[in-house]
Order: structure tokens, then sequence, then C-alpha cells
């Protein structure tokens, strides 16, 4: 164990650029590795995302202020859980933040109504919300015997002042002063009506390619209660793994029709990566190493907990690990409410690939980082350690996380080239179903499903 206070002597990490002889070679391997890694088994991205963010940040899961942490949106009562409500139903969603200043922010949401792409419906919003589209929030608390200050934020909903009147794709959309030019944070989630039946089959792909790595969904919509006049231009489907948006799939067209159910049943297009089990520490206490934590130290005022390094799973034969599929929750093991008495702390991730990669970036990846690659979890290579290390300001709690890498330009976190890809691995698929009626003005979300790859559908 390192003894307190060696972080301050921790160097940063060289450039990646190198000099001399260092960089030359440096490059050449990180070409050399980048080729062989293309040609690897199981590490082709599969299923291609087709559901685009939204044409501004104010349409996906993004978080405007740096003293904003810790944002979850779920259903009441079930902090894991994805942000699907019923309408129409006692069902409530909860919105739950910490701010690090120090004063009570002054802080206001509304809702933005969005179609099957993320992209706001031509409605007003007295077409989509019952009562006030606008409100404060105003509940709210302090932390309590913590060594980081913050104050933590709570909303529930549908509630008193609000309500919604359709179904569809939702931005929750919180900003500052009472002023929509200030934004402080954005979370998507959906509203659904139960009109449809939906099925769903998960499978070893057909495709001889991703036998050993992929996951093979086909979906079938039966709509003999509901009216729909023209499927094949009417509906839409949307796939998304783990609640994942930057590779979800949109089938715009159907692969065949029988008897009032619409068929999507392609040989590629339904074909997921199945990655592995996602990586976990367990940080609930701040008193002992749990497994995965190297060392524990406090210097200036915040806990520093050391992950061990860690190596590629490329390579490596499938291994069973329960997780919760990327997502993370709050717990103070030795306090009594979590959501005020967990403490802040820096968390270290070292990722030891011996050279550089050879394309894009590499990025710790989960619900922690918001299922984004940004600049707040984007790893920097080492030349001295040979290792991508990066640090991020986390509550106390459990985590999942996996390493994956973004190339230039693109949103799409490729995570089987670091963490390789099995077909055995546990995954959650949601399954949307979007109708636009002739003459409509919305993507009405007319059913949904989630199916897990190893257990019975939900």
């Amino acid at each position: 164990m390192l003894r307190k206070g060696t972080l301050r002597k921790r160097k940063e990490p060289q450039s990646a650029t190198g000099s001399g002889t260092e960089a030359r070679y440096g490059s050449f391997m990180a070409l050399l590795l980048f080729i062989i890694t293309l040609l690897m088994p199981g590490t082709i991205a599969i299923a291609q995302p087709t559901i685009l963010p939204g044409d501004s940040l104010l349409h996906t899961n993004h978080i405007f202020s740096p003293d904003i942490k810790t944002v979850q949106l779920h259903k009441k009562g079930w902090e894991i859980s994805y942000p699907i409500l019923k309408l129409n139903s006692t069902e409530k969603l909860k919105l739950s933040f910490d701010d690090l200043k120090d004063n009570i922010g002054n802080y206001y949401y509304t809702f933005i109504h969005c179609n099957a792409d993320w992209n706001p419906s031509d409605l007003m919003e007295t077409d989509y919300l019952e009562g006030f589209p606008e409100n404060q929030l105003t509940n709210y608390q302090y932390s309590f015997n913590t060594t980081v200050k913050y104050i933590h934020y709570q909303l529930t909903f549908p509630n008193e002042d609000v309500s919604f009147r359709i179904s569809g794709n939702y931005i929750l959309y919180v900003y500052n002063n009472y002023n929509k030019e200030e934004p402080l944070l954005t979370r998507r989630f959906m509203v659904t009506e139960n009109l449809v039946n939906v099925k769903a089959q998960l499978k070893r792909p057909t495709v001889t390619q991703f036998w050993e790595s992929g996951q093979e969904i086909s979906v079938s919509v039966n709509y003999s209660m509901y009216q729909i006049a023209n499927p094949f231009n009417e509906v839409k489907v949307v796939l998304s793994q783990n609640g994942r948006w930057d590779n979800a799939v949109e089938f715009v067209k159907p692969s065949f029709m029988r008897s009032r159910e619409i068929v999507y049943d392609f040989d590629r297009k339904n074909i997921f990566s199945g990655g592995s089990e996602y990586r976990y520490f367990d940080a609930k206490s701040l008193r002992y190493q749990t497994e995965y934590v190297q060392f524990i130290d406090f210097i200036e005022s915040i806990h520093h907990v050391a992950l061990f390094p860690s190596k590629p799973k490329t390579n490596t034969a499938y291994f069973y690990e329960q997780d919760v599929n990327g997502k993370f929750y709050i717990k103070r093991q030795e306090g009594g409410d979590s959501d005020i008495e967990s403490d802040y702390m820096r968390v270290y991730f070292t990722l030891n690939t011996g050279f550089p990669e050879g394309s894009g970036d590499v990025y710790v990846f989960g619900a922690l980082s918001d299922w984004a690659c940004n600049e707040n979890n984007r790893m920097i290579f080492n030349y001295e350690t040979t290792s991508y290390e990066t640090s991020m300001i986390l509550k106390q709690g459990y985590y999942n996380y996996e390493y994956v890498r973004c190339d230039k330009g693109s949103f799409y976190a490729n995570n089987t080239v670091l963490e390789g890809s099995h077909y055995e691995t546990e995954n959650d698929y949601l399954v949307f179903v979007y109708h636009m009626a002739p003459g409509s003005r919305y993507d009405r979300l007319v059913g949904w499903l989630m199916v897990n790859s190893v257990h019975k559908a939900r």
C-alpha cells in the first residue's frame, strides 16, 4: 500500500506525442496495434447506431455545469431502473442530483416532447403538458457529516404542478434563474402506452461471423387491438442495449407482415456486440479496501480511491460476474441517509494497454459518464507506465464501468476493442414501438418491452 501523501507526487501523464525515437517507435507500434485490432474476431462493432442525438445537447443526457454531480433519473423507489413511465398511471419518476456550490440555486424545470429520433416534436407545451409548464425546484437538503459539502436536490413527477397528456420521448430540462438560456442539466425519459403487444427473442446470431461475439434480437408487434393503417410507413421500432443511446438502432421498415403482426428480423442490423460483463468497484465504505480497490488516501479535504491497474479483456475467455449493466447506485455503508451522508471522492482508473490506441481516444464509460465520451472521462496515455490513466469525482456507492474507444468525430463508444465481446454476456435490451398516424404531428410511444439475454422478458 502506498503511504499517505503519495498522490501529491503523482506525475502527470506525458504527452501522447512523445519525442525522438520514442515517438517514432510509439507511432509505429500504435499503427501495428490498430491493424491487429481490426483483424481480431469479435472486436467489430456490429449493430451500428441509427438514433443520433438531437440537434443540440439539450436533447441528450448532459450536465452543463461542473458543479452538478451524480444526476440520476429512475422510477421512484427503484434506483437502477430505466426512466420509463406509463401514461395515466400512478407511476412516478425521481430526479436527483448534487450541487457542489455553497448557495442554494434558483433552479426551474420544464419538459420537451421529442419524436423517435430525439428531435423536438412539432407541438406546443399545452399539447403535451397538463398544468404549469415551468416550475421551481424546491426540494433540497444540505449534506451531513461529509468532507465535501454539497446540496442535494430531488424532484418527483408527475406531481400536482404538472403531468403528461400524451406518450412519447421527453426531455427533462433543468435551468437556472428562470432563464432557459442557462441550462443546468437534461435527462431523457419515455412515457408509454400499452396499445400493442410487443414480443422479442434473443439468440446467438445466425450470421457465422458473429456466432461467438454477437447477440441477435428479433421483434414482433401485434396490433390486433389498435388501428394502424399503413404499418410500413407509420411504425418505427427502436432497440437500445442497457439504456445506451449511442448504439441504439432504429427500424423504419419491417421485414414482413402477417395477420396484423409486424415482424422485424434482419440478419445484421439487429445483431449487437455482446460485450463483456461490466467491471465494477465498491466504494460504499471509505474505511477499508474492497475488491479492486488498491488503496484509499485522504489528501487536501477529499478521499482518493485508487483502483488496481487493469488490462484489456479483448483476448480473454468469457467470465461471468454479476453486474448492474453499467449503472451505479449511491450508498454509504456507515450512514443512515445515503443521499446526503455519502461523501465525494476522487477515483483513479488505470488501464495497462502496453501501447497507445492507434485510433481515437480511450474513456471510462457507463452511467457514471452519462453514457457519453467527453473530457470528464477521457483517459491520457502515460508512456512511463504504458497505461491509460484518468480520475473522476464520484459519490460513494457501487459502480459499473467499462473502457471504450471513441473515434474522432464520432459519439459511438466501441467497447469491444478493449473489453472483448461474447454471446454469453448478460445484457438488457429495450424495445420501443412508435406510431405516427396520418395527420399526426408526433411519434406516439404505443408499446415497449425489456428483454434480457439471460433472463425472461419483463
